[in-house]
């Protein structure tokens, strides 16, 4: 397996350039990805459209790596928390949001999603406590979830039995990546592709006898449209956008990298504006605005005083 340098080196440094240009990458590439599950669940039961998103997307990392002539890490210890990362990072949210998005639509997703950075700060400040937290991050939470509250709205409590309960499944969703962020630092030394085709591997041998055993796969008649979206959403938005991030919490770091969840919120709303054909009310553009500050002040860094 490859090596990345050791962090403290200054060969190692990041161009901050590079990385906030992978940062933008990778908020497009997961903008994306809510309207590709939009139209994938169209014709595509979401156990059976997450398993082909997981199995597709490892497929092509595993065929990369074979590629580059390097080879899986083989000890135990190390797939266990490419394991545990999967279910984190994919198995649970993954298929929260592909459920959720059968009654949700993509730009709604995309702001709840956008609240990633606000469960990992709390789960630093309550839990593990591997950075500092300051009182402007804390303005930033109450911002971000204030702005959750007006996303969500007051009228989901007239689909209590639906719309309310499938935004819940994507805030439950974003506590995963929040989790998934931070314990992806265990995999510093490890080239990013490694713990990107490992977990997604994983996903996939847990997600693929439940679709064939509650699904059936082979009796369902997908339209080409809902293919092409699985298609696009494994080659983009999960191959190539899990590779991007696991290179980033490797070099800005875990609680950084979630910053890309406040630059996907216009990225995801805009496109399923364009997409699909969305329409925004005006509370779910306050509470955009309000996540879209709450999030920046908890992540972009303050400038160091003369």
């Amino acid at each position: 397996m490859t090596i990345l340098p050791a962090p403290d080196t200054r060969a190692s440094r990041p161009d901050l350039r590079v990385e906030l240009a992978l940062l933008l990458a990778l908020a497009t590439l997961w903008g994306a990805s809510y309207s590709f599950i939009r139209i994938g669940v169209e014709t595509i039961p979401p156990l059976t459209f997450i398993a082909g998103r997981t199995l597709i997307a490892g497929g092509i990392l595993l065929a990369v790596i074979r590629w580059r002539d390097l080879s899986l890490p083989r000890e135990g210890a190390v797939w266990k928390r490419f394991l545990l990362q999967a279910c984190l990072n994919s198995v649970f949210p993954f298929t929260l949001i592909a459920w959720a998005e059968q009654t949700v639509d993509a730009g709604s997703a995309a702001i709840l999603n956008a609240t990633t950075p606000i469960f990992a700060f709390l789960i630093t400040l309550l839990l593990t406590r591997h950075e500092a937290v300051g009182w402007r991050k804390a303005v930033g939470v109450l911002a971000g979830l204030g702005g959750t509250v007006l996303v969500i709205g007051t009228g989901s409590v007239d689909g209590i039995g639906r719309d309310l309960l499938a935004q819940g499944a994507i805030v439950l969703a974003t506590v995963c990546y929040a989790g998934a962020a931070i314990f992806g630092r265990v995999f510093k030394g490890l080239d990013p592709i490694m713990p990107a085709a490992g977990s997604l591997l994983c996903g996939a041998a847990l997600l693929l006898p439940v679709s064939l055993a509650v699904d059936r796969p082979w009796t369902l008649s997908p339209s080409p449209g809902s293919l092409l979206a699985l298609a696009g959403l494994s080659v983009f938005s999960t191959a190539l956008a899990f590779v991007l991030y696991f290179r980033l919490v490797h070099t800005i770091g875990s609680v950084p990298t979630t910053a890309q969840a406040y630059l996907r919120v216009p990225i995801g709303v805009g496109i399923g504006v364009l997409m699909l054909g969305e329409t925004l009310e005006p509370t779910m553009l306050a509470g955009c605005a309000a996540v879209v500050l709450g999030v920046a002040a908890m992540t972009i860094p303050v400038r160091a005083r003369p």
